[in-house]
């Protein structure tokens, strides 16, 4: 026989399509350890509902008018601790998934996921262990893994000198707009190239207005 724990998890809804939301709660509905808490349609309106209804686990969407997941997820974190938030979303980019991590979500899944990975991660938060979908792992790692963009680690006279090299100055003259000598404008063209990964002035420029590294 079948046995349940004597107090269910309490599982409240965020998301702003009420198709979504009706679908979870018939979903909760079929396993005993799980109760629908409450929904809401908004941000704000989690927030609001957090209060009254103290549920255990937020399935939350990341997406929402006016205030998005993460910032509600956030202020939720804040004012209540033991409350424990998985985004459920159908978007997948880094940076997502990123914010709703350092908002305090303690899972991330996409709303493709199979009724017993949900289950599994409600139960799984409810411990106070994460969950991940495999592909918001991929797509963290892909993020962690980009290269730094070129030009973050040029110092300001550097940026100064690049950007005369826009306006097409030779080094006399930008060592003369820059009161210094041309060897020290020099020395600061080879660190330019160095820092940039190109091989001449020319590809120095070309970068520096694709990536827009001076204003």
């Amino acid at each position: 026989m079948k046995t349940s724990p004597s107090k269910p998890i309490r599982v409240m809804l965020v998301d702003d399509h009420t198709m979504v939301r009706r679908g979870l709660a018939t979903f909760l509905k079929v396993f005993d350890d799980l109760q629908l808490a409450g929904e809401a349609e908004s941000g704000e309106a989690a927030i609001q509902l957090c209060a009254e209804v103290l549920p255990d686990v937020i399935l939350m969407d990341m997406v929402l008018p006016m205030m998005d997941g993460a910032a509600a997820t956030r202020a939720i974190r804040q004012q209540y601790p033991q409350i424990q938030v998985i985004a459920l979303t159908s978007f997948k980019e880094g940076e997502l998934i990123k914010n709703a991590l350092e908002a305090g979500a303690i899972g991330y899944l996409l709303k493709d996921v199979s009724a017993d990975d949900l289950v599994q991660a409600i139960r799984a938060a409810h411990a106070g262990r994460a969950t991940l979908s495999p592909e918001a792992a991929q797509a963290l790692v892909q993020t962690a893994n980009q290269p730094p963009a070129p030009g973050l680690d040029l110092t300001e006279r550097e940026r100064e000198v690049l950007a005369l090299m826009i306006e097409g100055l030779n080094n006399t003259q930008i060592a003369g707009q820059l009161t210094v000598s041309p060897s020290t404008i020099k020395s600061h063209v080879s660190n330019i190239l160095s820092k940039l990964g190109v091989a001449s002035r020319t590809e120095a420029v070309t970068l520096a207005l694709r990536k827009r590294i001076v204003p």
